[in-house]
């Protein structure tokens, strides 16, 4: 990992947040992320309070529409747009999904891929070009899924053999694993267990929905951490903020009861559980 990347805690950006994010100060926040589809090419007022946002508080980006599973060939010209963006706001590093969304049409969706030796060879080879085009490594994450597709690889073995073959970083999002072991019946701490330290950059902390007794639906909507080792953290939000959310006062959301034993543990719902590590956690 790079010496510049992000430390602590950090939230996930949405343009609702930019004017109470004006006021914060870096002991509030360490880090924000956004979708960077959501902002190329922002101009006036937002583009502004953004470019403000940049000079003041590191960025992590995370991105939506690569397709890095996907069979279509990759979009040059937005990844040549997303380098710009990156390079602009002097961003710390980049994630995207370890999934299928755009093969005939953007699916607005992450599809599960197939678990299997051919899949790895092909996307470490998606991966490699994404990175030489954005001239800096590639964070990849882990998805939630209610199906699997045939496949001779456990998930978590696909997870580090993708790794180990594009030579790229994992954003471990922790509720991901925890979902997907309830869909699919594996141990979620066997999993965390099994991915390389050395390549996690930065987690997700998020919550989920029940469905049914055995589905788990995916959701921000409250923070959990199941890592017996907790790097920096970051919380992305999907769903509207509740109530107890005040962008210019996380603190006083540590003490809320939704919120996990790791989330209260330090500000902005840091995830740190007595790591050997400080990773950076969303």
């Amino acid at each position: 990992m790079q010496m510049d990347f992000v430390n602590g805690a950090g939230l996930g950006l949405r343009r609702g947040l930019l004017g109470a994010l004006q006021d914060c100060s870096t002991d509030e926040v360490d880090f924000l992320e956004l979708a960077p589809e959501n902002w190329i090419g922002v101009g006036g007022r937002l583009g502004k309070q953004l470019r403000a946002l940049s000079e003041r508080l590191p960025l992590l980006c995370h991105g939506l529409s690569l397709n890095l599973g996907g069979f279509a060939p990759l979009d040059i010209e937005l990844l040549k747009a997303i380098k710009g963006f990156l390079d602009l706001h002097g961003v710390r590093g980049y994630s995207e999904h370890l999934s299928a969304c755009a093969d005939h049409g953007q699916l607005y969706d992450l599809m599960p891929l197939p678990f299997s030796e051919e899949s790895v060879r092909r996307i470490a080879e998606r991966v490699r070009i994404v990175q030489d085009v954005l001239e800096r490594p590639l964070i990849i994450e882990n998805v939630s899924a209610y199906a699997q597709l045939p496949g001779e690889l456990d998930e978590a073995t696909f997870v580090s053999a993708v790794l180990e073959q594009a030579d790229c970083q994992l954003l471990l999002d922790v509720n991901n694993v925890f979902v997907n072991s309830i869909n699919f019946n594996f141990d979620a701490a066997a999993y965390i267990a099994a991915m390389p330290s050395a390549r996690i950059a930065y987690l997700h902390v998020a919550g989920h929905y029940d469905q049914a007794s055995d589905l788990r639906g995916w959701t921000f909507g409250q923070a959990v951490a199941c890592l017996k080792r907790t790097p920096a953290t970051a919380l992305p939000w999907s769903v509207p903020q509740p109530r107890w959310f005040c962008p210019a006062g996380y603190r006083a959301a540590q003490g809320h009861q939704g919120l996990s034993r790791a989330a209260r543990c330090a500000r902005l719902q840091r995830a740190s559980v007595g790591l050997r590590r400080p990773w950076p956690t969303l």
